[in-house]
């Protein structure tokens, strides 16, 4: 049994074909056939059901790719150790931003990163909180920066700043008088929200429902960007909540529209998560250090009642 053998069972698995994974590991199609039959027959058991289109593990195949996984990741600690003992922080990093995070954080600390780590190569993809986690768990990713706590058993999670709501209320709008607003004038019929799928939003309907209750969950609009949610507010469709960060450029006249929280004001936990084999931690560490750095100057608040991005 050979460490490639288990890398190549993985790639079948998650492509479920032969000729998709052997293009993903750059070998030909009969080497990466003949190396799982080798396995299997060693084995003596079958990992991958062939007859089923597409392909389909075993049920004893489900077992041993949650093993293979587990020795392929430790297979890489290795050079990690290497790498830590030499004080060396490079080589290529996949890194999953949730979209609520991405257009305001990546901006604040990825110049200031690729200038103190010019031997990292960043792979950074704009995920949804469900994706990332599948994709720490699968191997995937090597971290992300998400909302948390996320309470998932197989991630760790180092929190990096904690990043409160801001109300955006429109001129026309009931709260728009009140100079600050309370959690408890909030209702969810007059939200704008952001559709399914985004963590944002289920903290932001946790946030009501713990005030209120309702009978139904029946919201105006909903849209996929922050900045859509802010041009239907402004045409009288409703308010709508912001991440902190996303108020620092505001124009004047959207700034009349903000409305900060009486304290403890509420608000998200944004952490760097990873997967709790601890891969590449010498990058994560730099990361850690680089985004904290940067935001430290652009969020002093401290009174902050934290929000679960978890669907309730």
């Amino acid at each position: 049994m050979t460490i490639t053998q288990l890398y190549y069972v993985l790639a079948v698995a998650e492509n479920q074909n032969f000729t998709k994974a052997a293009e993903k590991c750059f070998v030909t199609q009969p080497t990466l056939s003949m190396q799982i039959q080798k396995l299997e027959d060693q084995l003596d058991v079958q990992i991958f059901d062939r007859t089923k289109k597409p392909i389909e593990l075993t049920d004893v195949g489900k077992k041993i790719v949650t093993q293979a996984r587990n020795i392929v990741n430790e297979s890489y600690r290795i050079q990690d150790i290497v790498d830590q003992q030499k004080g060396f922080i490079g080589g290529e990093f996949k890194l999953g931003i949730i979209p609520t995070i991405m257009p305001t954080l990546l901006p604040m600390f990825l110049k200031n990163f690729i200038k103190k780590h010019p031997k990292v190569k960043l792979k950074i993809e704009e995920l949804t909180t469900e994706e990332i986690i599948s994709r720490i768990n699968d191997g995937h990713l090597d971290a992300a920066i998400a909302a948390t706590p996320l309470e998932d058993e197989n991630i760790k999670e180092r929190v990096l700043y904690f990043e409160p709501f801001v109300g955006y209320i429109p001129k026309n709008h009931r709260l728009n008088d009140q100079k600050k607003i309370d959690v408890s004038d909030l209702d969810i019929d007059d939200m704008l929200l952001l559709e399914d799928g985004h963590c944002f939003r289920d903290g932001v309907i946790n946030l009501c429902k713990a005030f209120k209750n309702h009978e139904n969950d029946q919201f105006q609009l909903e849209s996929g960007s922050i900045e859509t949610l802010i041009k239907l507010s402004n045409e009288g469709l409703g308010m709508t909540l912001l991440p902190y960060l996303h108020t620092l450029d505001a124009d004047d006249k959207e700034k009349e529209n903000l409305h900060y929280f009486n304290e403890p004001s509420p608000a998200r936990e944004v952490s760097i998560i990873y997967h709790k084999s601890e891969l590449k931690m010498q990058i994560i560490e730099a990361l850690r250090d680089v985004i904290s750095g940067v935001i430290r100057g652009a969020i002093a608040f401290q009174n902050v009642k934290i929000i679960s991005p978890l669907p309730k």
